[in-house]
């Protein structure tokens, strides 16, 4: 799994308790938000698909392409993370071109394991 570590230090992060809906599946999707401590558990249609940690992120596809969010994002633990907006996003794909890198390399990973889990055995 790829770690972003870069918000480790942001200033506006946001404490989540175990079992608090971070996102749900269907919002309107205006923020990526980093796992700094704890984890969030990614679910759709009800079926958890997913555990990030920290260095990981969640709700980047609603910054690329502005569509509802595809999953719902449910602290399991109790959770910090740092809500990152477009204007932050936009500057960190044009200052650390790495940065980009690892959100495509985080949208593959994840793309690579729902077509896996789909497909006929």
């Amino acid at each position: 799994m790829v770690d972003i570590s870069l918000f480790r230090r942001a200033p506006n992060q946001r404490q989540l308790e175990p079992g608090e809906v971070l996102f749900r599946e269907g919002d309107h999707g205006d923020l990526m938000f980093a796992v700094v401590e704890g984890s969030l558990e990614l679910s759709c249609a009800g079926r958890v698909v997913e555990e990030v940690g920290p260095g990981g992120i969640a709700g980047e596809m609603g910054l690329i392409d502005s569509e509802p969010r595809s999953a719902t994002a449910t602290a399991k633990t109790a959770t910090v993370v740092a809500p990152v907006d477009k204007r932050q996003f936009t500057f960190l794909v044009q200052e650390h071109p790495t940065f980009a890198l690892l959100v495509m390399q985080v949208m593959a990973e994840r793309l690579r394991r729902t077509n896996a889990s789909i497909a006929p055995r």
